[in-house]
């Protein structure tokens, strides 16, 4: 089973790769395809830099960047991955990669927006959650792991 692991550098998307290599130890034969979102440039920085090719290579540096927290999980755990760096609208994009990946399976953390901001707005993994023509597993944090990052 190929899975899709979203990865922003949150606690959460750590919790989502931790949740990943839980279920291979438990005996899921997978492989995961670990992929980061870099929101598009903005106009002030295409107007400040000039050259759209610095602002793709920055935002590549960016992901992979991210990346290195899960991509040490995976290593530690002797999961075999695969990388993504894209750019563009997280969730769309998100979908594009599990697509071309030939993913069975998505696996990511859940922030935990108001229920007004994710009605205006929608999350990104609510986003997913209904593009994705798989399953999506969402993981989210306990009311105790909320009481503990808050103090």
């Amino acid at each position: 089973m190929k899975i899709l692991l979203p990865f922003d550098g949150s606690p959460l998307a750590l919790e989502a790769v931790r949740f990943a290599i839980r279920m291979a130890a438990d005996g899921l034969n997978t492989s995961v395809v670990l992929a980061n979102v870099q929101e598009p440039a903005s106009l002030y920085e295409l107007m400040v830099a000039h050259d759209p090719l610095v602002i793709e290579q920055v935002s590549a540096a960016a992901g992979a960047n991210t990346l290195q927290a899960a991509q040490a999980l995976l290593d530690a755990a002797g999961l075999a991955y695969e990388t993504e760096v894209a750019s563009g609208d997280p969730a769309h994009t998100l979908v594009d990669i599990l697509e071309n990946y030939g993913c069975d399976l998505v696996v990511m953390g859940a922030s935990g927006t108001s229920a007004l901001r994710s009605a205006l707005l929608g999350s990104v993994s609510n986003e997913v959650l209904h593009a994705a023509g798989v399953p999506v597993m969402i993981v989210k944090t306990t009311e105790q792991d909320s009481v503990d990052t808050e103090e």
